[in-house]
């Protein structure tokens, strides 16, 4: 039943995303203006950025050999760069309203075709 090093690392990773943004999130009080909103989402970038740093490192210490599932690094790493690109356009805004035409994949578990056991239709 062991388990291995990326499995731990996703899972964590997965975690550690869930937790950033209710870590940022705090009791509104009367101090509690814009200036404290942008000091949060900076907060955010830069713990975005440590997660893209954990998440390189452990694509890099990833076993070679592709199993039936693995985690897919680069989509994660795709994401969290759309994710920072919104962050850096609300903080530092280009034009009245930001849009978002790219949805967020999400799914970071691929299944290999290649190692898959089932007849396919």
């Amino acid at each position: 039943m062991g388990q291995t090093s990326y499995s731990i690392f996703a899972r964590a990773a997965f975690a550690l995303v869930l937790a950033v943004p209710f870590s940022a999130l705090r009791p509104a009080v009367a101090a509690d203006g814009p200036a404290s909103e942008r000091e949060q989402l900076a907060a955010l970038a830069r713990q975005l950025n440590l997660i893209d740093r954990l998440a390189e490192h452990a694509a890099n210490t990833a076993p070679q050999e592709r199993a039936r599932y693995h985690f897919d690094y680069a989509r994660l790493h795709a994401d969290l760069q759309r994710v920072r690109a919104g962050l850096q356009d609300y903080l530092v805004p280009q034009r009245a309203q930001p849009r978002d035409p790219v949805p967020l994949a999400g799914d970071y578990v691929h299944r290999d075709r290649a190692n898959d056991e089932e007849p396919s239709p």
